[in-house]
C-alpha cells in the first residue's frame, strides 16, 4: 500500500519498535505520541530485563527467535547496545508434575529450533546455580541462550534510529480520542495539542490499550496487572552473570542487576492499579521469605525498600500478544496484550506488525495466531505454566 500519515499511540518499546520498522518500510509523516515527559516513564522503565525462548507455545517461541536474531544485530541497525547477554535461563521443578509441563514446553521448543535447551537433574542444575538449595528439587532445564537485556538501551536504541528515518516523537502529548467515518476507520487522533488527521492508527498503549479500543466503540480484551519487584541492598553474595533461576510451581524467580538481587514473584494484581502505588509490605515479607529458603546465600541480605518497585503489564485473555488490524475498523492497528513479554519480544512485533501494515500480512514468520479476531473465533491459545 501506499505509504500514508501514521499516529502511534505509546511510545514505549514497542511503539518505538513500530515506529522505526515502519519508516523502515517507507512510510513517513509518522509520529509517534506519548503523554509522559520523557523515555522509559511507563512499563518499559519498570520491566526487570529478562529474555528468553523457553515457551510452551510455538508461537511464543518463533517471536522469541525473532526477537533474538534482530537484538544479535541491534547495535549495528541502531547503533545501541541492547546489552543482550546470554547467561541462561534455568528453570527448577519440586514435583513430577512440574517437570512433566517443562518437558511439554521443551518438545516444542526443540520443534521450533530451539534445540540447545536441555532437561537437568538436580546435580546439573546445581552445576548452573550452585548457590541454590536442592531441597525439593526434581529437576530442571536451562537454555544458555537465554538471558539478560536492557530495556532503556532497546528503547533509545529505536528511537534514535527512528527519528533518523524521519519519525517524530512527540513526548508530554496525550492522545484523548479516535475521530470515526462513517465507514468505521479512523480520520482523526484527537490529543491534548491539536487534532492530527490520519491514514492510520497504531495502538501500542500498553495497558491502556483497551481505553483507546473504546475511543472507537469497540472492545479490546486487555488489562492492566500490577506486579512487583525487590531488591536487595548493593551485595556480590550472588555473581552478576548468575542464570534467572525461576521455580516452575510457583514463579518465584531471581536475578542479579547492577549490584543488586531482584526478588520477583507473581502475586494477585489489582487491575488499573497505578505505577506510583507502593509495593506491598506482605508481598515483600513472603518473596524474602521465599529467597531465604531457596538461595541460602541471601539471608545475609537485607531487602532495600526504597528500590523495590511495582509496574503495569497489559494483560491478554490467553497471556499472548494480539497483533493486526482492529476487527471492524481496518486502519486502525493494534500490538497490545504481551502479558509481560512485551519488552523481549519489541523487536519481533515492531517488524512483524510493519509487514501487515505494508503488505497486508506478516511475511518473516506467521502471525495468524496472534490475530485480534482470535477472542471471537475461540481459538484462545494454551496456559500453561512456561508462560
Amino acid at each position: 500500500m501506499t505509504a500514508g500519515s501514521v499516529a502511534v499511540i505509546g511510545a514505549g518499546v514497542i511503539g518505538a519498535s513500530v515506529a522505526y520498522h515502519l519508516a523502515r518500510r517507507g512510510w513517513r509523516d509518522i509520529v509517534l505520541l506519548d503523554r509522559a515527559a520523557a523515555p522509559g516513564e511507563g512499563s518499559t522503565g519498570r520491566a526487570t530485563g529478562g529474555f528468553r525462548a523457553q515457551y510452551a507455545t510455538a508461537t511464543n517461541v518463533r517471536l522469541s527467535l525473532l526477537a533474538r536474531e534482530k537484538l544479535l544485530c541491534f547495535a549495528q541497525e541502531t547503533g545501541v547496545d541492547p546489552g543482550y547477554d546470554q547467561v541462561g535461563y534455568l528453570w527448577l521443578a519440586m514435583s513430577d508434575a512440574e517437570l512433566a509441563t517443562l518437558r511439554e514446553g521443551q518438545r516444542v521448543q526443540h520443534a521450533e529450533g530451539l534445540h540447545e535447551a536441555t532437561e537437568l537433574d538436580p546435580s546439573g542444575a546445581a552445576q548452573i546455580n550452585p548457590a541454590v538449595s536442592l531441597e525439593g528439587i526434581v529437576g530442571g532445564v536451562f537454555c544458555p541462550t537465554d538471558g539478560y537485556i536492557r530495556p532503556l538501551r532497546i528503547l533509545e536504541g529505536y528511537l534514535r534510529a527512528a527519528e533518523r528515518l524521519g519519525v517524530v516523537v512527540r513526548w508530554g502529548v496525550e492522545a484523548t480520542g479516535l475521530v470515526r467515518r462513517p465507514d468505521g476507520s479512523v480520520a482523526a487522533v484527537e490529543t491534548s495539542a491539536e487534532r492530527l488527521d490520519v491514514d492510520a492508527v497504531v495502538n501500542a498503549a500498553g495497558p491502556w490499550a483497551a481505553q483507546v479500543a473504546a475511543w472507537a466503540g469497540l472492545d479490546l480484551p486487555v488489562v492492566p496487572l500490577r506486579r512487583q519487584a525487590a531488591a536487595t541492598i548493593p551485595c556480590d553474595l550472588l555473581p552478576p552473570r548468575m542464570p534467572m533461576t525461576i521455580w516452575a510451581g510457583d514463579g518465584f524467580h531471581l536475578r542479579v542487576r547492577d549490584g543488586r538481587v531482584l526478588l520477583l514473584q507473581p502475586s494477585p494484581g489489582v487491575p488499573g492499579c497505578p505505577y506510583d502505588a507502593g509495593v506491598d509490605s506482605a508481598w515483600i515479607a513472603a518473596v524474602e521469605a521465599a529467597a531465604h529458603r531457596r538461595v541460602p546465600a541471601l539471608r545475609a541480605a537485607a531487602i532495600d525498600r526504597a528500590a523495590c518497585w511495582g509496574g503495569l503489564y497489559e494483560m491478554s485473555p490467553d497471556r499472548h500478544a494480539i497483533l493486526g488490524a482492529m476487527p471492524h475498523c481496518p486502519n486502525l492497528y493494534l500490538v497490545n496484550g504481551s502479558s509481560g513479554h512485551g519488552v523481549m519480544h519489541a523487536p519481533a512485533l515492531g517488524q512483524l506488525l510493519a509487514e501487515i501494515m505494508s503488505d497486508g500480512r506478516a511475511t518473516t514468520l506467521d502471525a495468524g495466531p496472534l490475530r485480534p479476531s482470535r477472542f471471537a473465533e475461540g481459538a484462545l491459545h494454551p496456559v500453561s505454566g512456561l508462560l
